[in-house]
């Protein structure tokens, strides 16, 4: 097996490897051929190549969310790591393990003119758990060194492979133990592309735990078995991550609410879905505060990662609860600005505490949510019924039409919200990527999630999402059974839905950014099938045929009016309030 003959990269690939990091997404360069030669060339990494480093980042993040796992990134110097940086804070705040490698120039090379040269030193220190700047080795290219950097002749090689080391043992703990981003920064004097067939680099035994606290345990577990207005709010939560036992349970007690979205991954027919159609409707009330008071929990229970509905976060935050607890080993946010204690601890652990010695307590409360939930789910059908072609009905049949067992990935925006509003089959697996909610990289990180997932993969954007990361198909890793579904209605259509002068042409070109392009392009270069619907009949037709088997991706796009989506969404929460319980 050859490695690259700078032990720099040598190191950063053996600590890899010890540290079980298998899946590594690089960008092709020439500063990190030395990180190249090594991955490439060691066959216990699977190694992918993404031209675009913003692609390649949010692929890398994808396939870390499916796995569980950090993956690396490996990219040249210069504004290549730059790129990395949207999906980066997306894994920040979505607590997804991604470790960046970025190779750079040698120091003195920095802010003299030399090419693709940037100050890349702790560049992405606001949103990653570590970085990890790693010395020049000097045992390579010695000469150069000897005569452009005359401060690096004190150092040892012994030295510097000893910081480098540390520095790299630290990068990857944090990645692996907090489910962060990190970021390790290489600097390579040329030449490059040398190589040995041997290593001398030692690895010590790795000594990261996750933390344990149950200093509060008991504190919580007595409110929970005493209190009789209990709220679960569920946010991102990957699939199966709590036993169906432990919701089974949950669903029994009365005392409990609990309140999931489409990215929970929870389903019981006592749970809270849909949790808009619940609280907009009850906003209109005239007595809507007596109602909200019924409503408020003493206890609130937070686990998961980012809250989808703007209506939930306003209600608690009105309406605080006395008590809130976060369950999780990840940093959490004071969201209702109640924020009692997080427990770090998985919920299921939890769960198994909770209910070891409990039983359901008598209450109201439950009760007191389900009448409004009746509600709704009496009238949505009928609201259906009424409406014309528009997105609104679009998004109810592709939601009733995702095949058992799928991996269904939604894109932020219109996509995710108008999701929230309908019942995902609770075989279905949702993903979207909520920690910093931007549109920007949902179909790169589709697809990174479809490589190791057995099921196909869906992915449902709108039109700017789809577009703005139109680079997202330009890779070799397309599965046959990977699908698209693309709303198109012209713009950013949610835009409407806001307070604003939505009839200007300002508001057309600079806030719903109103446009004619279609994928059908799209699809023919990069080889997928492309099928289009413009009504109910053809969306019909559309669909039975788009889940079907095939040699090769397809793309759905599905046209709905522009001027008209926003009007049919607004109008949706009206006549749920009309003869509200």
């Amino acid at each position: 097996m050859k490695y690259s003959d700078i032990p720099g990269a040598q190191t950063i690939v053996a600590y890899c490897q010890a540290y079980g990091i298998k899946n590594i997404v690089i960008s092709p360069g020439s500063r990190n051929a030395p990180l190249t030669l090594g991955f490439t060339k060691n066959t216990f990494f699977n190694c992918y190549s993404i031209v675009d480093e913003r692609c390649a980042a949010f692929f890398a993040l994808g396939m870390s969310n499916q796995l569980q796992e950090p993956t690396a990134l490996v990219c040249t110097s210069g504004s290549a790591v730059l790129n990395y940086y949207p999906a980066v804070a997306e894994a920040f705040y979505g607590h997804v393990p991604l470790v960046v490698i970025s190779a750079d120039r040698p120091q003195y090379k920095i802010d003299i003119g030399d090419g693709q040269t940037i100050r890349q030193e702790n560049i992405l220190e606001k949103h990653i758990g570590y970085s990890a700047n790693l010395k020049q080795d000097v045992c390579h290219a010695s000469e150069v060194i000897d005569r452009l950097a005359t401060d690096l002749r004190s150092d040892t090689q012994e030295a510097v492979q000893q910081f480098n080391s540390q520095e790299i043992r630290k990068a990857l703990t944090v990645a692996i133990s907090q489910k962060l981003p990190v970021h390790i920064n290489a600097p390579f004097e040329e030449p490059l592309y040398g190589t040995v067939k041997g290593t001398s680099i030692e690895i010590p035994e790795m000594d990261f735990y996750p933390k344990k606290n149950e200093t509060y345990l008991s504190e919580l577990l007595s409110l929970w078995h005493h209190t009789k207005r209990k709220m679960v709010l569920v946010g991102v939560n990957r699939p199966e991550a709590v036993e169906q036992k432990h919701i089974e349970r949950l669903g029994e007690d009365e005392s409990v609410v609990v309140l999931t979205e489409t990215t929970s991954n929870l389903h019981h027919e006592h749970f809270f879905a849909s949790i808009d159609s619940i609280i907009a409707p009850i906003e209109m009330q005239q007595n809507r505060e007596e109602i909200f008071e019924r409503l408020r929990p003493e206890l609130l229970l937070t686990f998961g990662g980012m809250i989808v509905s703007k209506k939930i976060k306003a209600f608690l935050r009105r309406h605080r609860p006395k008590y809130h607890y976060h369950i999780g080993y990840e940093q959490h946010n004071d969201t209702f600005f109640s924020l009692t204690q997080r427990l770090e601890m998985v919920p299921q652990d939890f769960f198994e505490e909770v209910f070891k010695n409990t039983k359901p307590l008598k209450s109201s409360f439950r009760n007191n949510w389900s009448k409004f939930k009746i509600h709704y789910h009496q009238k949505r059908p009928e609201y259906l019924k009424q409406v014309p072609f528009s997105d609104f009905s679009v998004f109810s049949a592709i939601v009733e039409s995702i095949p058992g067992q799928y991996q269904a990935h939604f894109a932020n925006s219109s996509a995710i919200r108008y999701s929230q509003l309908f019942d995902i089959h609770p075989s279905v697996k949702m993903y979207c990527n909520r920690g910093t909610s931007g549109i920007e990289g949902s179909t790169s990180t589709a697809v990174g999630a479809s490589i190791h997932n057995g099921s196909p993969t869906l992915l449902v954007t709108g039109d700017l999402g789809f577009f703005y990361d139109g680079n997202a198909l330009w890779n070799n890793y397309i599965r046959p059974d990977f699908r698209i579904i693309v709303v198109n209605n012209s713009g950013g259509g949610i835009f409407r839905i806001l307070p604003g002068a939505e009839n200007t042409e300002e508001f057309a070109t600079y806030f719903e950014t109103r446009h004619s392009l279609t994928a059908q392009q799209t699809c023919d270069l990069y080889g997928f099938e492309y099928i289009r619907a413009n009504g109910p009949d053809e969306l019909s037709k559309a669909l039975k045929q788009f889940y079907k088997e095939s040699n090769e991706p397809k793309l759905l796009e599905v046209f709905t009016p522009t001027e008209l989506n926003d009007k049919i969404l607004l109008a949706y929460f009206d006549f749920l309030s009309s003869k509200q319980l």
